[in-house]
């Protein structure tokens, strides 16, 4: 497997809410570019197979907004979540998870998870392509740390969830020893 080194360019079809459109949604399209998102920032991803899935919504979500607070002190801008599910279940995983400070990004069509090399087929549990489960550290568009789960394939028959979680990144920022956080560790240097 190569390891890239930057972030793709790709645009994310977002929804964002506008007061000025009428009725009981008031959102609407708006496209954002890789440079929208990474462009002159510090920011932690993790990416996952799909919302509303048992360990998405338990741990991996609800991990990173709780600790929200520590990765700014450490310097983070922003955490984006990627999932290949597009803006409107995103947005309502969103609300039923109660997140407000986790960016949500829909890769709807899988062009940015692909372009990471990260698509994967779950076709084995009825899911189609989705996203491998990852984290990693982005600072200006660059990729400064990775943490991919063990495992990678196509129609795996587990879904690991040992290194791409909040605390083992957070042990990366402030420098302690990530491997005594998990393992199997596999760790990626931009």
């Amino acid at each position: 497997m190569s390891v890239i080194k930057q972030v793709p360019n790709v645009t994310f079809k977002t929804r964002v809410r506008d007061e000025s459109v009428e009725g009981p949604n008031p959102f609407r399209w708006q496209d954002k570019t890789t440079q929208d998102i990474f462009g002159g920032k510090k920011v932690v991803v993790f990416s996952l197979p799909g919302a509303f899935t048992p360990t998405c919504s338990s741990n991996h979500l609800p991990r990173y907004e709780e600790l929200y607070e520590e990765f700014q002190a450490q310097g983070v801008d922003e955490i984006i979540c990627v999932s290949v599910n597009d803006a409107f279940v995103m947005f309502k995983w969103g609300r039923e998870q109660g997140n407000e400070k986790i960016f949500l990004l829909p890769d709807g069509n899988g062009e940015f998870t692909r372009k990471m090399g990260m698509l994967v087929d779950k076709s084995n549990i009825g899911f189609g392509m989705r996203s491998w489960r990852y984290s990693m550290l982005v600072n200006d568009g660059n990729i400064e740390k990775m943490f991919l789960e063990a495992g990678f394939e196509d129609n795996c028959e587990s879904d690991p969830f040992e290194v791409s979680d909040a605390d083992t990144m957070l042990a990366y920022l402030k420098g302690e020893d990530a491997g005594s956080v998990s393992a199997p560790r596999k760790a990626f240097e931009g």
